[in-house]
């Protein structure tokens, strides 16, 4: 049982990782068009700023001391900081190939770019090269999670087995010895003390 839930698992990774590249490739365009609304964002900024003859960190400071621009200061800081994170992301997922994209996951984490692309992805059959290698991946890496998850659950249910005993040794072979072996004793014939009678012949 346990096999055949790991196995539905290889194939939910496999069916859900492999769909990645093709995802990944509408987030780099997605976030591409972030970056460039973003830039001309941050632009203008700088050019009302230089226009008043400040550079940008003076007109925030500047923004900061009046208390009716306080709320617009603090959104400018965030947008300048979020065109400066998006931009790094932007140049690692374009030098990255599809495949070492699936090592940068933390790289697509923009919340609304995200979304804008998961409300219009639409699952297609991988037929790159790269979208079977991240197939594979899904296989091997939900049978393991699957695996370990389900090893962990069933642990304290499986029963623990009787210990074997240990196996007496066979009895060794006890080799009778030969009996020792008697020389045979030289014959000695006996003479005899009873005198022979007279006239009898031996």
């Amino acid at each position: 049982m346990i096999r055949v839930l790991c196995l539905a698992g290889g194939v939910a990774g496999a069916a859900g990782l492999s769909q990645f590249p093709e995802f990944s490739q509408q987030y780099l365009q997605r976030l591409g068009g972030q970056v460039d609304e973003l830039s001309r964002q941050v632009k203008e900024f700088d050019t009302t700023a230089l226009q008043e003859g400040l550079g940008r960190e003076e007109m925030l400071e500047a923004m900061a001391a009046v208390p009716l621009m306080q709320g617009q200061e603090a959104m400018w800081r965030r947008t300048i900081s979020r065109h400066t994170r998006l931009s790094d992301n932007l140049i690692a997922l374009r030098d990255a190939s599809p495949i070492e994209r699936m090592l940068m996951p933390h790289r697509m984490t923009d919340t609304e770019t995200f979304q804008a692309v998961w409300q219009d992805f639409i699952p297609a059959v991988p037929v790159s090269t790269a979208g079977a290698a991240a197939a594979g991946t899904g296989f091997v890496g939900g049978w393991a999670v699957l695996g370990a998850v389900l090893g962990m659950l069933t642990m304290p249910f499986r029963r623990a087995r009787p210990k074997r005993k240990p196996a007496r040794p066979a009895p060794a072979l006890r080799v009778k010895a030969d009996p020792p072996v008697r020389k045979p004793e030289p014959h000695v014939e006996q003479q005899s003390h009873i005198r022979p009678l007279a006239g009898a012949k031996r």
